[in-house]
């Protein structure tokens, strides 16, 4: 009997009552990072730079910049530069001053970045504005090497690089957690039940109507207006707990590697399952036909196909009102079902209307 070796079956079934801090659900609003990006060279490569015009353009314009005129007509072309393209998350409340990590990835045809230097580079926000410097020599974990004769070898990628705390940050973003007299908790993920329960454990702590549900994802919270007592007050309001609802019912198949995931919501309506398979093996013989000496003809070669189709014991099973995850996955196990077996099974059942959860196929 088969048993389920690629599909995974993720068995979540809450049997105690589990209580979580709100940081770990909600998030608060305007306090995030903001995404920059950057144009750089990177110099000092061992002859594994591009070829490309635009860096020889941009060569071209760095050493202007540093007072050296090139004569027109001289293409400033180097094997040991690359052109590349930075970007770093700019964490919230970071201020000038503060560093910052790096990744620099080569947007020319660079065979790799190894023992390379990121010249000064600006970083850019969404706004156009410079909001970080970043300077420094990169750290790769590729490797790229070839020989003579055409063979070449590749270990991860070698056009990526990235230098840890590469960037100096040069201007603050303005946060909206110092302004107005509330402040606003975002769920990740919405949910009315849960977000009830935020609003009902952060007033029984703070008193009545302290907190109150936007929708089924904001929380507005009343806050001092002290900054210092305000940075107190978030902190005690993220360390409340208190009990999430349960995820709605749902199977969530990849089609691509045959995982299953399933969860302990899941049930299914009063049904019968058949499970059979087909198996057809087709077989080809060649046979060689000699002609008799006397007559006349050549030799010839001949195919023979055979056909052959079996049937496996086709397997029901039936399912009673209300079962619950753990006798599902038995009974599948228990008829030898595969992974593409699985899907369709809980395909069908979907379709029958007996499965009473969301199907996602990824």
């Amino acid at each position: 009997m088969k048993t389920l070796l690629v599909t995974l079956m993720l068995l979540v079934s809450v049997q105690a009552v589990y209580a979580e801090r709100i940081k770990d659900l909600a998030s608060i609003a305007g306090v995030r990072s903001n995404q920059l990006v950057g144009y750089g060279l990177v110099v000092g490569l061992n002859s594994s730079g591009d070829k490309t015009k635009f860096t020889g353009q941009s060569l071209r314009s760095m050493l202007a910049r540093l007072g050296l005129t090139l004569p027109p007509g001289i293409d400033p072309k180097s094997k040991n530069v690359a052109a590349v393209v930075l970007h770093a998350d700019l964490p919230a409340f970071a201020k000038p001053g503060q560093k910052i990590d790096v990744t620099i990835s080569s947007i020319g045809d660079a065979k790799s970045l190894r023992g390379g230097s990121l010249l000064m580079s600006p970083l850019k926000g969404a706004d156009g504005k410079i909001y970080a410097v970043a300077q420094g020599n990169l750290v790769v974990g590729g490797l790229s090497a070839s020989g003579k004769d055409g063979s070449k070898i590749t270990v991860n990628n070698p056009s990526v690089g990235r230098i840890p705390n590469g960037a100096t940050v040069e201007r603050a973003v303005a946060s909206p957690f110092n302004r107005g007299n509330s402040l606003v908790f975002n769920l990740h993920n919405s949910d009315f039940t849960t977000a009830n329960r935020m609003v009902e454990a952060i007033n029984q702590v703070l008193g009545p109507e302290t907190a109150k549900a936007l929708d089924a994802t904001s929380i507005k919270v009343s806050a001092p207006l002290d900054p210092s007592q305000r940075v107190s007050f978030a902190s005690l309001v993220e360390n409340m707990t208190l009990v999430p609802d349960d995820a709605p019912a749902r199977v969530i198949v990849n089609s691509r590697s045959g995982t299953v995931v399933i969860n302990g919501k899941v049930r299914v309506q009063p049904t019968a399952v058949s499970h059979g398979s087909l198996t057809v093996t087709i077989t080809e013989n060649d046979q060689v036909s000699q002609p008799n000496a006397l007559a006349a003809g050549s030799t010839a070669v001949t195919a023979q196909s055979e056909v052959k189709v079996e049937e496996q014991g086709n397997h029901m099973f039936v399912f009673n009102p209300g079962v619950t995850l753990d006798e599902i996955v038995k009974a599948i196990n228990k008829v030898g079902a595969g992974p593409s077996d699985l899907v369709a099974i809980l395909e069908a059942l979907k379709t029958a209307g007996s499965l009473r959860a969301e199907l996602i196929i990824i």
